[in-house]
C-alpha cells in the first residue's frame, strides 16, 4: 500500500519537473507514466478521463495529477499526487523569482527556452496523433474526418469555448456506440435467424 503512495509521488514528481511548458505540455508526460510505465489504467480510459479534465475549470495537470492519485490510493493517493506534482515547480518559482530580470535579459536562456519549444510540439503532435487514430479506428474514416473538422471549426472559427465542444463530442460519441451496438445486435438477429431456418 505504502508502495503504491510511493509511486504516485515519484510519477507526479517526475511530470512536475520535466513538464516545461505548462499543463497541456505536462499531458504526454502524465499519460506515459499512467499509461506505460504504471499501467493505472489504458488510453481509452486516459482519453475519456482526459477530454472529462478539459472540461472541468482548472489546471488540467493538477486535475489529471488529483484524479490519478484517487484512482490508484483514494483520498490520500489525490493528496500526495497534487502535492508532488506542484511542489517542484512552486519550489524553482520561489527559488528562481529574484534571478527573473536576469533570466529575461540572457540569451543564453532564451536559447535553451527556444530549443525546448519543438520538443513539446513534437510530444503533443505524437499524443494527438495517437488520439486521433484511435478516433478514426472507433468512428470511421469518414467519420474521424468530419469530427476533426467540425471540432476545428467551432474552435477555432466559432470561437466556441473548448468545455462545450467535448461536452458535444462526449454526447455523438455516447450515441455513435448506442447505434453501432443495435445495429450489430440486429445482424447478429439476422444470421441467427438465417441459421435456424436453414
Amino acid at each position: 500500500m505504502a508502495n503504491m503512495v510511493l509511486e504516485i509521488c515519484i510519477a507526479m514528481l517526475r511530470t512536475g519537473i520535466l513538464g516545461y511548458g505548462g499543463g497541456p505540455a505536462t499531458v504526454p508526460l502524465i499519460r506515459y507514466e499512467a499509461v506505460t510505465r504504471y499501467k493505472w489504467l489504458d488510453d481509452d480510459e486516459f482519453g475519456e478521463v482526459l477530454a472529462i479534465a478539459n472540461a472541468l475549470p482548472g489546471p488540467i495537470a493538477t486535475k489529471l495529477a488529483a484524479y490519478l492519485g484517487y484512482r490508484v490510493k483514494g483520498t490520500v493517493g489525490a493528496i500526495v499526487g497534487v502535492l508532488a506534482h506542484i511542489l517542484p515547480t512552486s519550489v524553482a518559482m520561489v527559488a528562481l523569482f529574484s534571478l527573473f530580470a536576469f533570466f529575461q535579459s540572457s540569451s543564453i536562456v532564451s536559447g535553451m527556452i527556444s530549443a525546448v519549444v519543438p520538443v513539446v510540439c513534437v510530444m503533443l503532435g505524437m499524443m494527438a496523433y495517437e488520439f486521433g487514430e484511435k478516433a478514426v479506428k472507433g468512428l470511421g474514416l469518414k467519420i474521424g474526418i468530419a469530427a476533426f473538422a467540425l471540432s476545428f471549426l467551432l474552435l477555432q472559427i466559432g470561437r466556441l469555448h473548448p468545455a462545450i465542444v467535448i461536452v458535444v463530442f462526449l454526447a455523438y460519441g455516447a450515441f455513435h456506440n448506442r447505434v453501432r451496438a443495435k445495429l450489430s445486435n440486429r445482424k447478429l438477429k439476422r444470421g441467427e435467424g438465417s441459421t435456424w431456418s436453414g
